[in-house]
């Protein structure tokens, strides 16, 4: 896939990720995507290792349970062949404390034959967790 091939289908998958489109995000997804959010388990049942499709909508749907998308902003995406890394401005509402969580994440993304193969996300997970539990973590 070309870099323009790969910064056309990033976009794509992240306007269906904003607009909450499971199915159209199927579609961007090999069969085989090794998937890892990097984020506490105990607090963010949805992160950590996922491999294969459907683990992947899994994750995605417990995602939805607990927290509705207010915002999904790209701001950065560079692009290098099949790979790219995004930086984007996300804005959550924890459903069970109607809690919003506003941070940063950054994605790193491999594509094979067009599909999502690969993908890795990275965010501030202290302040995250903070932000989910409504208090400062005491060290």
């Amino acid at each position: 896939m070309s870099q323009g091939g790969t910064r056309e289908t990033v976009r794509q998958l992240y306007d269906a990720y904003a607009r909450r489109d499971f199915e159209r995000i199927a579609a961007f997804i090999h069969d085989d995507i090794d998937w890892v959010i990097y984020s506490p388990v105990s607090v963010f049942p949805f992160a950590g290792p996922r491999r294969g499709r459907a683990a992947v909508l899994e994750a995605m749907a417990a995602i939805a349970a607990l927290y509705s998308l207010e915002s999904y902003k790209l701001e950065i995406m560079l692009v290098d062949g099949e790979r790219a890394a995004v930086m984007s401005d996300v804005s959550f509402t924890q459903r069970a404390t109607n809690r919003t969580l506003r941070f940063r994440v950054a994605n790193f993304l491999r594509y094979q034959d067009g599909k999502l193969i690969e993908f890795r996300e990275f965010a501030n997970s202290f302040d995250v967790v903070e932000q989910a539990l409504g208090r400062e973590l005491q060290l």
